[in-house]
């Protein structure tokens, strides 16, 4: 049926299922820092965000905080204004669109808890997006680099924020948050390091990893 097919290509897209990882593998299983991840946790994929906006609201609400307090967050943020459905008893939230988002306060945001940053950030996305200014569609078959540049003319949306989603949404391979503190901890941990690495540094150790940077952040994440 139709639904099912929707169904299927949403679940292929949202698991990365399309992506032949035996490449990565391949450069993998020779590396110092990625062998032993590659063999332990075989398989595993990026888990995607297909909404290009939940995306970027979801990294502008995980910067500078603990990623327990972001969940917290995004949860009383959707179950406020994200339409729900109830199956089984069980309610099941949306995220809410920027439709929605765009008319809220930024007084209603700080209820939540949110900063007087974030809730500006958060309403701006929305707003920029009911525009037409910035969409999936849009973003669609760009190069990472013009994805990048379109996403970062966004107020809060920097260079971290924009890997961050293009990763996740587009599953461009070369996606790659540089500034990430999760990244910058599992280099120093399992490099045994007594500092985080420079940025400098970190360039240097994912210049191997050329056109998979992306699952090279994957599975230093997981590491954690």
């Amino acid at each position: 049926s139709k639904n099912r097919k929707e169904v299927e290509c949403y679940i292929r897209e949202w698991f990365d299922l399309e992506t032949d990882l035996a490449p990565f593998y391949e450069m993998a299983k020779n590396d110092a820092l990625l062998k032993n991840l590659v063999n332990t946790y075989h398989g595993y994929r990026i888990v995607g965000q297909p909404d290009l906006f939940e995306s970027l609201i979801w990294a502008v609400l995980g910067q500078q905080i603990n990623l327990q307090f972001a969940y917290t967050l995004k949860q009383r943020f959707v179950e406020r204004y994200g339409e729900q459905i109830e199956f089984n008893g069980q309610k099941y939230f949306l995220f809410p669109s920027p439709k929605i988002v765009s008319k809220i306060t930024t007084d209603e945001l700080l209820a939540l808890q949110f900063s007087k940053q974030k809730a500006k950030y958060t309403v701006g996305i929305a707003e920029v997006f009911v525009m037409g200014e910035v969409s999936k569609e849009k973003l669609k078959g760009l190069s990472l680099q013009q994805a990048k540049e379109l996403l970062i003319k966004i107020k809060g949306v920097g260079n971290w924020t924009a890997n961050y989603a293009l990763m996740k949404t587009f599953r461009y391979p070369d996606a790659f948050p540089l500034e990430d503190a999760g990244v910058h901890n599992a280099i120093r941990n399992l490099k045994k390091m007594k500092t985080k690495p420079t940025l400098d540094q970190v360039k240097r150790i994912f210049k191997k990893y050329e056109g998979w940077e992306a699952y090279a952040t994957l599975y230093l994440w997981k590491s954690l």
